[in-house]
């Protein structure tokens, strides 16, 4: 396995693979219509975009030529963020490859890109009802930041979305 950063070449992987975990994580959260809707051409277009404008980082983890995972992370995006606070915009592994530690594997690499770049906190917007995803940043030493819930609309459904965070350094 490899993980590096990624090029405009992986878009439709990570589309691919973005599209696929949100219909398996979100099965019992979001309506079947709107997950089945999703389409690998619209988040190839956008993932496309975000790795040529460069305003953040994506790693992809790939075997063997496939791409299993990827993390995207940069600057909070979070009104009134402090200037060291980064934020994982998005980490997803291939529904296929859960649960065998490529999602840690990737949070790993990224964290080390971030203490490299001075940040001394990163937070994750995760849905609340994605008990895997909350799971997985308690594990990975992240905490709920209290009063951090938010009611946001997701294929015309209200979910709540919570806000964990994680600090090193001092």
């Amino acid at each position: 396995m490899q993980v590096r950063l990624a090029a405009s070449a992986d878009a439709l992987a990570i589309a691919t693979v973005h599209v696929r975990s949100w219909q398996a994580a979100y099965e019992a959260v979001l309506p079947a219509e709107y997950l089945n809707s999703l389409s690998v051409g619209s988040r190839e277009a956008m993932w496309l975009e975000a790795i040529s404008r460069g305003s953040l980082e994506i790693l992809i983890l790939e075997s063997a030529g496939e791409l299993l995972g990827f993390i995207a992370f940069g600057p909070c995006r979070d009104a009134a963020a402090p200037t060291d606070q980064a934020e994982i915009w998005a980490l997803y592994v291939s529904p296929s490859h859960w649960s065998k530690g490529l999602g840690r594997c990737l949070w790993m690499r990224a964290r080390e890109r971030l203490e490299q770049r001075q940040y001394k906190t990163v937070a994750v917007w995760v849905l609340s009802d994605n008990a895997r995803a909350t799971r997985f940043y308690e594990a990975a030493g992240f905490r709920l930041e209290p009063l951090s819930s938010k009611v946001i609309q997701v294929g015309g459904t209200e979910v709540s979305e919570v806000r964990y965070v994680a600090a090193w350094g001092s």
